[in-house]
């Protein structure tokens, strides 16, 4: 059977696949492994028109078995995990599919610290939600209360509020996209306390344009914006607001490696990068490797997902870590990935530096990079496939040594990811090419 829970918990097609129904019985799994009769549960969705369902549903399954579920509404998930931590909450779950399309919805649950759970909890949970008809309720009078807690993401807004606050960017002109998501209340009055002027786009949701044509995974009408306004620099953030993509005064999309890469160099220079280290995926580029090494750095590099980067976060000492995609942490201010935070930290760097976003970017020269998925039955058996296996080995040796190959199996699609990089980009890309060719022949 297919595991649940993903690598970004649950998610599925509103009403189809992700039924109201999974939702109650996650809210009773939740409540009865995770917080507990008579504790306390948080609970925040983004725009989507599914939301408020899921909602309603999480919150019978979680006060039927004596706990009360404190609603904050439409909230970033970074701000979700804020409000978790803070210690009143045993847990929080999150309603929202993040950069998927607004039919699309998901359930993501956190622990006291603001944290997604480890993958044991995780399976527990799951166990729990198959048979959640039979976990004990509670009697009449120790049925939970639901709670209106929408005041709650104040504390969220003062926390982010302070730290745009000590950026001192009153010269520059900032273009927002907030993806029509759940960071449209919050994130343009934050951004505004640098004391940039910020335009915004995208910041009219209406239950069903949630990502649509916008945010951090469709950049190109920020890119136009940014041009179209004269700006200094773009953000785009995605519908839960956890991710951000930058574009520079040029309307160039800065790759997410490099908005690492300008984060990192900067610490180093100051003496503030955490053990000199900075945590990454197996996808990150080698020119950020190379740029970080350069500069008396080391990159740490882990599996994909935000959860692994973490994890090695907390095991090797570092402060910051994050995704190519616009996932950011930096442990100093947050547990988890922030786009607002990003956003900021951005901004910090530019007006300390004196230049553009640009102008920082070109100290992170990257290398050329091609991905490939091909759709394939047997995705998982890359491995032991003799000729696959030969023509990877015989690529990889005519990259080195500056180049690599990256397979890996899709969790959640029929599909093998193929990712070539080296100094050539005409090489990389025969080798891609080629590569994937041969994948969907060996393992259609």
């Amino acid at each position: 059977m297919t595991r649940l829970f993903g690598t970004d918990g649950i998610r599925g097609a509103a009403n189809v696949d992700l039924r109201p129904s999974l939702a109650f019985a996650l809210g009773r799994a939740t409540a009865y492994r995770v917080v507990g009769a008579g504790g306390s549960l948080v609970v925040g969705q983004d725009t989507r028109r599914s939301g408020d369902m899921f909602v309603a549903a999480i919150t019978a399954g979680a006060t039927s078995m004596g706990v009360d579920v404190h609603g904050v509404g439409v909230v970033p998930t970074p701000a979700l995990s804020h409000l978790a931590c803070e210690g009143e909450f045993a847990a929080g779950i999150m309603v929202s599919a993040s950069h998927n399309p607004a039919e699309d919805n998901g359930l993501k649950v956190l622990d006291p610290c603001g944290l997604k759970l480890d993958d044991d909890l995780e399976d527990e949970l799951e166990a729990l939600v198959l048979r959640a008809d039979e976990l004990p309720g509670v009697a009449p009078a120790a049925i939970g209360r639901a709670v209106n807690a929408t005041a709650l993401l104040d504390r969220y807004v003062a926390h982010r509020t302070s730290l745009a606050q000590a950026v001192a960017a009153p010269g520059l002109h900032v273009v927002l996209d907030t993806a029509n998501g759940a960071a449209c209340c919050v994130a343009p009055a934050i951004l505004r306390a640098t004391g940039a002027r910020v335009t915004v786009i995208h910041d009219a949701p209406d239950g069903d344009n949630i990502n649509l044509r916008c945010g951090a995974t469709q950049p190109e009408s920020l890119m136009e914006a940014v041009l179209a306004h004269g700006a200094d620099v773009g953000f785009a953030l995605d519908g839960d607001a956890d991710r951000c993509v930058a574009v520079d005064a040029a309307g160039r999309l800065v790759d997410g490696d490099q908005v690492l890469g300008i984060l990192a160099l900067e610490r180093l220079a100051r003496g503030a990068l955490d053990h000199l280290s900075l945590v990454v995926s197996v996808l990150s580029n080698g020119g950020l490797q190379q740029a970080v090494e350069a500069a008396g750095g080391r990159l740490v590099r882990t599996p994909v997902g935000d959860k692994h980067i973490f994890a090695a976060m907390q095991v090797s000492g570092a402060g910051l870590g994050g995704e190519k995609s616009g996932h950011v942490i930096v442990r100093e201010h947050a547990m988890s990935g922030d786009g607002i935070l990003t956003a900021i930290e951005l901004l910090r760097v530019m007006t300390t530096a004196g230049v553009g976003l640009g102008e920082l970017a070109v100290s992170i020269p990257l290398l050329p990079q091609q991905q490939r998925a091909i759709r394939v039955r047997h995705r998982d058996q890359w491995e032991a496939d003799d000729i696959l296996q030969q023509a990877i080995a015989e690529a990889s040796a005519r990259l080195a040594p500056h180049g690599r190959i990256l397979v890996r199996p899709s969790g959640t699609e029929p599909v093998l990811r193929v990712m070539v990089e080296g100094t050539d980009a005409a090489d990389v890309a025969a080798i891609a090419d080629a590569i994937a060719a041969l994948a969907g022949q060996r393992l259609h």
